[in-house]
């Protein structure tokens, strides 16, 4: 099944013909950008970006390894259908979230945040259309301030992402400062009992 799907993708170009060892490339974003959102219109998937492209959308950049999407939890199966028939493994899945992982290096990984609660649903409802990829893709991003509520959380809930996770919070902070809906920001932090937290960035900033 993998090597069918491989032998595909080369047929199409998505993956180099004289590429012989695939797991010593990197993954190849345009190209997964594009074969995802062909797949994501054609079967009419709602998603946002999120993690590093939606990072660097808001005007902070880091590398990053994988591509991350908020969907709603109702095409759920759809995206695995999707995923399947590329050739992805589904590596792991919960109720919240599902990790891919494709079958050649540069299908690379693409991660699945599951929109079933009130706040990542409005997250989802409130993302605006941007450019990515050097202006190659245009895709819905969810909003800095929502990027912030989703570092709060998995900073919340994994004490070894609290570091890198505040340092991203304070930078996005510093750039749309004049520009969020900082009550909406308050509120995130609230819900884990975090204001003071908050209290302290914006006084560095």
């Amino acid at each position: 099944m993998v090597d069918d799907v491989i032998r595909s993708l080369k047929s199409a170009g998505w993956i180099s013909r004289e590429a012989k060892n695939l797991n010593d490339t990197f993954m190849d974003f345009p190209k997964v950008f594009q074969l995802l959102l062909e797949k994501f219109n054609e079967k009419q998937v709602r998603f946002a970006l999120i993690g590093g492209f939606a990072l660097h959308a808001a005007g902070h950049t880091r590398t990053t390894d994988d591509i991350d999407f908020l969907v709603f939890q109702e095409d759920v199966a759809k995206i695995k259908a999707i995923m399947l028939s590329l050739g992805y493994e589904l590596v792991h899945e919960s109720e919240d979230v599902a990790n891919y992982l494709g079958p050649a290096k540069p299908l690379g990984g693409v991660d699945f945040l599951y929109a079933r609660r009130k706040y990542t649903r409005a997250m989802l409802e409130r993302a605006k259309a941007q450019k990515v990829l050097d202006d190659r893709f245009q895709v819905k991003v969810i909003l800095p301030e929502d990027l912030i509520g989703l570092k709060v959380q998995s900073s919340s809930n994994d004490p070894k992402r609290h570091h890198q996770d505040l340092a991203d919070i304070e930078i996005l902070l510093r750039i749309h400062r004049n520009h969020l809906d900082l009550n909406l920001v308050q509120e995130y932090f609230d819900l884990f009992d975090r204001r003071e937290e908050l209290k302290a960035i914006l006084r560095r900033i």
